[in-house]
């Protein structure tokens, strides 16, 4: 991916997935100098497809954002590879500098880097995330119908993503692994629901052919499944926004961490809002893309403001 990279923007938008490309297409439709930053490592690149995008169903996640770096492009948008290492100033006068040593400037800043996922540390896991390691129902449950499922106790979440994941497949076995046993509570819903549990440490993932075939527990037991599905922990990618005084929040659930914002993406730094993974960890492709969207408009809006101000005062002025 190449592009130009200018000097000075009214906007600098870190993050060329979903929620960066559909901001950075709005305020390039709203004639706006735009430079979108990429680091190339799209969470999802591990999918096959794309799903629950209406129009764009099962749609290659390289394709789509190719599609998407086009359409920015095609409005006057910059779209540059890089990294970006930190981001300094204030509202208006912002420096973005990048990995390599490049830096701009811009007057307002969206951030739309997404997540890392952090995976169990589970021998014969992280070869297999994304295809038969899996962790969102709406995303893979279709693609493991009526497969033989296992479910790993290894977040907070887990257990209702083993009752989420038995409306696909009558078959789903809920590992309880090193966490706490089950509620009474969630002992009862995982048998109202017919999801065996299977105590004792889980030691590695079986695999024949670069197939996921089952799990090892410690005393030697292998329990067959075709399919696993984990709890990552959420961690948004946002470590150059430090130096503006901007942290990651532990999510309330305790599935990671998150750039918190209002409605709107705009965060408590004035001049910098935030749109998908990186403030909503659960957020899929649509939601990302609607969040960039809205904020893009905002970010608009914003600058109108501003720049009616300025005019309003050279007219007292004059």
């Amino acid at each position: 991916m190449t592009g130009t990279l200018g000097n000075e923007y009214d906007a600098v938008i870190i993050g060329g997935g979903a929620a960066g490309l559909n901001g950075a297409l709005m305020l390039a439709r709203a004639r706006r100098s735009v430079l979108v930053v990429d680091g190339g490592s799209p969470r999802n690149a591990p999918a096959s497809g794309v799903h629950g995008l209406l129009g764009h169903e099962g749609i290659d996640p390289a394709e789509l954002l190719e599609r998407g770096r086009a359409e920015v492009r095609g409005y006057g948008g910059h779209v540059v590879s890089g990294e970006v290492a930190a981001v300094t100033g204030t509202e208006g006068d912002f420096t973005v500098r990048l990995a390599d040593g490049r830096s701009v400037a811009a007057r307002r800043l969206l951030a739309a880097t997404g997540l890392a996922d952090e995976l169990p540390d589970l021998p014969g896991l992280r070869e297999h995330w994304g295809h038969d390691v899996l962790h969102c129902p709406y995303c893979h449950g279709w693609e493991v119908r009526d497969r033989a499922v296992g479910v790993l106790a290894s977040g907070p979440m887990s257990v209702h993503q083993a009752l989420l994941f038995r409306q696909w497949t009558g078959d789903v076995v809920f590992f309880a692994h090193t966490a706490p046993p089950p509620t009474a509570e969630q002992a009862e819903q995982l048998a109202a629901r017919g999801i065996r549990v299977v105590e004792g440490k889980v030691e590695a993932v079986e695999a024949t052919d670069g197939r996921l075939t089952g799990l090892r527990l410690a005393d030697g037991t292998v329990v067959e499944r075709e399919a696993l599905v984990v709890a990552p922990r959420m961690v948004t990618r946002a470590a150059f926004l430090e130096p503006l005084g901007l942290l990651p929040t532990e999510h309330p659930a305790g599935v990671g961490a998150f750039i918190p914002c209002d409605g709107t993406g705009r965060t408590e730094v004035p001049g910098v809002w935030v749109a998908g993974n990186a403030t909503d960890l659960t957020a899929q492709v649509g939601a990302s893309a609607a969040a960039g969207a809205a904020a893009g408009a905002q970010i608009n809006a914003d600058l109108v403001a501003e720049e009616t101000r300025l005019a309003v005062a050279a007219l007292r002025g004059r």
